[in-house]
């Protein structure tokens, strides 16, 4: 699936990212993401979804370039 980094807090090490495949924004913490471990608001995404108790979390997320 792909996005967008709606938001990002820097200091807590996790963020939401908007898709037109989706509702709701999706959580993402920095352990899911791949090879980094911040992102930056408005970054395009590539990531899978794993369905959790508080909602939609992406793991395995890279930034498309």
């Amino acid at each position: 699936m792909e996005g967008v980094v709606k938001r990002w807090l820097d200091m807590r090490g996790y963020g939401f990212i908007e898709t037109d495949e989706m509702e709701k924004e999706v959580f993402v913490h920095h352990t899911g993401l791949k090879n980094r471990r911040s992102l930056v608001m408005g970054e395009k995404v590539r990531f899978e979804v794993q369905e959790t108790e508080k909602g939609p979390k992406a793991i395995d997320v890279e930034v498309i370039e």
